[in-house]
């Protein structure tokens, strides 16, 4: 089994680090990780600026680029052979419900499935790296599974996996989650640099809104491994027949019911 690790906390973070060393034993794993912090950047690709490589003392690879970039230029240009599996993370921070929209962790595994390859981000639920090598110790089992269930053939799967801080022998059982939902995010920051001039920052996420059982937040929150497979495809489904008719209010046409 061949492994291409990632993450978008850098390539020097403890989580990747752990996930690295729970893994080596069990596949052939090579780390291709962002240089510096690149939380919150989704699936952004770097279009408009060159990027490098470097390689560190450990033999990981980083690259002045996003998680995404990682993982592209890894898979299109740096590997030459194609991974089993893309595993990114451990994420320092939970990435549940309305997260996986802005998360580089989840962005990476993302570009990998993009490519057909499947993936699996994983993530603790609070910061500080508190008890990573569980969270590394529950990565390297899952990982275990899917290869003895020949889960790693043509098709791809994108799964989402949220570890709680907490000792292994106290981690519950994984539970199979859909996402839940966050409140708006919190006010934003405002200071004034030395010359006056007013600076934003970004604030934190809301607390959860719907954390109702069967979703990830709930799961987490009773000490369970939350693990939710995700899909790409956007489209609200439900509601097409309902924008269909409105546009032919719209226009004054019927649109074609088969498109």
């Amino acid at each position: 089994m061949k492994i291409l690790i990632s993450n978008d906390d850098g390539y020097q973070a403890p989580g990747i680090v752990a996930l690295y060393e729970a893994l080596r034993d069990v596949a052939d794993v090579e780390v291709i990780a962002p240089e510096h912090n690149n939380s919150a950047k989704s699936n952004a690709l770097t279009l408009a600026a060159p990027l490098y490589v470097r390689e560190a003392h450990n033999g990981f690879r980083y690259v002045t680029g996003t998680p995404a970039d990682c993982v592209h230029i890894a898979l299109k240009g740096l590997l030459d052979y194609r991974p089993d599996l893309v595993v990114s993370g451990i994420n320092n921070g939970a990435n549940m419900g309305d997260d996986t929209i802005y998360s580089g962790t989840v962005g990476a595994a993302m570009e990998a499935y993009l490519f057909g390859i499947p993936a699996i981000a994983f993530s603790q639920i609070e910061k500080g790296w508190a008890h990573v090598d569980a969270a590394a110790q529950v990565a390297r089992s899952l990982v275990q599974r899917v290869e003895q269930e020949g889960m790693l053939g043509e098709e791809a799967w994108l799964l989402n996996v949220n570890i709680p801080n907490l000792p292994l022998d106290q981690l519950k059982p994984v539970r199979v989650c859909r996402l839940g939902r966050r409140h708006a995010g919190e006010r934003v920051i405002t200071q004034d640099n030395p010359r006056g001039e007013t600076m934003y920052w970004i604030a934190g996420a809301g607390g959860a809104k719907d954390s109702g059982e069967g979703t990830d937040f709930h799961a987490t929150a009773s000490g369970h491994v939350a693990l939710t497979p995700l899909q790409i495809d956007l489209t609200d489904h439900g509601r097409l027949g309902e924008w269909r008719d409105a546009v032919d209010r719209l226009t004054g046409k019927a649109q074609g019911r088969g498109a």
